[in-house]
């Protein structure tokens, strides 16, 4: 009898333990389905927008199909239509959540996604008033508009610049164009300049930047609205790790590494 209530308490032992042992993979598994959802988020810069456009075209659809309930053909195309349209705002508005993988020390990396329009030497007017290396990177409307610091350092200068809405990929949209500009100087003293730039449909520039101010790796530097670039001047004897027309990712493309 002592003998049958063991192994009866024995195979109670072992069902509990491989209980306990499904329960934990599942909620492993459900962990890091939560954490891969939380590495694609929605930009704060986008939240009223969408939040007001998803009442508005809402709002829509309701009266097309309140009103007009007999043009099926009709109201299905308009609110099809809506609902991609709202897709690709939220698609515009994505912020992905980006660990530079790599040794942050003496590397520039990447502010933004984009293809590189420009690599060049070129004299800089605004702040260092001597030749600097250009490096541009053009972001198209379906690229994430989210930028990041380059470097790790202390923000020397930021500021705001008005100007016109020429096409971002114009080499007049660097001087021309409405603008910021942040300096960031590093650890052992060297500078270099973001410049935040609107294009023909950008026409709000957001800058996290404050002087005074650290910044790192990783870090928001801010956000442009609906398509722009961004130029970023670097001193003569970095060495380059990019090339012309090749694409980037921000926070996670090395531009280049001090020597």
């Amino acid at each position: 009898m002592l003998l049958y209530l063991q192994i009866t308490a024995d195979v109670h032992c072992i069902r509990l333990c491989l209980l306990l042992k499904h329960y934990q993979i599942l909620n492993m598994k459900k962990f890091k389905r939560i954490r891969k959802l939380k590495d694609y988020r929605i930009h704060r810069e986008g939240t009223s927008i969408l939040v007001t456009s998803f009442l508005l075209f809402g709002l829509v659809a309701f009266l097309l199909w309140y009103f007009l309930p007999q043009c099926v053909v009709l109201n299905t195309i308009l609110s099809a239509g809506l609902f991609v349209v709202y897709l690709l705002m939220v698609n515009f508005f994505r912020s992905p959540k980006r660990i530079f993988p790599g040794d942050v020390e003496n590397v520039i990396v990447a502010p933004a996604d984009g293809k590189v329009v420009v690599i060049e030497k070129v004299f800089e007017p605004d702040h260092f008033k001597d030749e600097r290396l250009q490096v541009s990177i053009f972001m198209s409307p379906m690229n994430v508009h989210a930028n990041w610091y380059p470097v790790d350092g202390v923000i020397k200068r930021a500021e705001h610049q008005d100007g016109k809405h020429y096409k971002a990929w114009l080499p007049k949209a660097s001087t021309d164009n409405e603008r910021s500009l942040v300096v960031i100087e590093t650890e052992d003293g060297r500078e270099i300049m973001v410049r935040q730039i609107a294009g023909a449909m950008a026409r709000r520039i957001v800058t996290y930047a404050a002087a005074g101010e650290e910044c790192f790796i990783d870090q928001h530097m801010g956000f442009i609205k609906f398509g722009s670039r961004v130029d970023l001047y670097l001193p003569l004897d970095v060495e380059l790790k990019i090339k012309l027309d090749q694409k980037t990712v921000g926070n996670e493309t090395v531009i280049a590494t001090f020597k």
